[in-house]
């Protein structure tokens, strides 16, 4: 049975968004929705996870959870999900710090 999905992305390759597109409607650059079946679901987001790189990924589907919906991840994001009780909320994590350049002496 379909069921509704949302994929978000961020600096993935463009033949990831092409293949997203196939099964999806991007309704904005980088965010994917579309009605599918799990089955469907699981191979799309297998393909994000094989081709995510330096990108981020996020995917957010139906589940039988108290909130209604199940979220993955993949690649390097400032939030990340984290199971509280049975709830899954979002913790943010600080900005990665840029190391400065140092110039030979």
């Amino acid at each position: 049975m379909p069921a509704m999905i949302v994929i978000a992305t961020t600096a993935v390759p463009d033949h990831l968004r092409g293949a997203l597109s196939r099964w999806t409607s991007e309704v904005v650059p980088g965010i994917f929705v579309g009605s599918v079946s799990a089955r469907v679901r699981d191979e799309l987001w297998h393909a994000v996870t094989e081709v995510v790189g330096n990108g981020a990924a996020l995917l957010v589907h139906p589940a039988p959870t108290e909130q209604g919906y199940a979220i993955r991840t993949a690649g390097t994001r400032r939030r990340a999900p984290v199971d509280f009780d049975g709830l899954t909320l979002i913790r943010m994590t600080s900005a990665p710090k840029v190391k400065a350049m140092q110039t030979p002496s």
